[in-house]
């Protein structure tokens, strides 16, 4: 069976590839290990785990990583609040979200030398985008039901992934101002299973992308 190792920024995103991505993939021939982004080691020889807070940190977890040629590594960070040190950054194109992210994927690809098993990915913008696919199914885990409505209309009409990244618009600050009992780790990951991986990929492009090549490495 093939192996992919993804580097994630935290223990919801470690859950939603336990809960929805392993099981695909395990039918796949591919096992999924999540890997959560390591954020400090201290003297002790504990350490802290979850958060980009430098690419530096991100970039050495994939340097210790890669050298598992035997395994496909991949990430699952969010785009939205990537410390500026990230390779790209600092020259995205003044274009759609799509190409901004794409490139900064591109350049981290560059940045870690290009090899063939690494295959970077963004969530664009967070992960909270993708509860947006179905908002009364995200409204009813949280729950409150009543709310489905208030949560379609502050998304502004917009498809998941074009939710903006500014400090009080990006998804998760969406959510916030609807539901100030929000937690991430609780409630993302119940929304997101139970909206279903067939939904999300189905209004959540960039991230149908990913989905699909890692699909068609497992079956290469």
């Amino acid at each position: 069976m093939k192996r992919c190792l993804i580097l994630v920024e935290g223990p919801t995103e470690e859950r939603f590839v336990k809960d929805l991505l392993v099981p695909e993939f395990e039918l796949r021939g591919m096992h999924l290990t999540p890997v959560i982004l390591m954020t400090k080691k201290v003297k002790s020889g504990g350490k802290f785990t979850g958060g980009v807070t430098s690419f530096a940190k991100m970039r050495a977890d994939l340097v210790r990583l890669l050298p598992d040629t035997g395994a496909l590594v991949t990430t699952m960070i969010d785009y939205y609040g990537l410390p500026m040190d990230t390779p790209g950054m600092a020259n995205r194109p003044a274009a759609r979200p799509m190409d901004r992210v794409r490139h900064v994927e591109e350049s981290i690809g560059k940045d870690l030398g290009c090899p063939r098993h690494f295959l970077p990915f963004l969530a664009l913008h967070e992960f909270e985008a993708l509860l947006f696919t179905d908002p009364a199914i995200t409204a009813e885990a949280i729950p409150a039901p009543e709310k489905t409505p208030e949560l379609i209309a502050i998304a502004g009409g917009l498809a998941p992934e074009d939710i903006n990244e500014h400090l009080d618009t990006a998804p998760s600050k969406r959510l916030q101002q609807v539901f100030p009992t929000y937690k991430k780790t609780l409630h993302g990951p119940t929304a997101a299973k139970r909206i279903g991986l067939a939904a999300i990929r189905s209004c959540c492009p960039h991230f149908d992308s990913w989905v699909t090549r890692l699909e068609q490495i497992a079956v290469g």
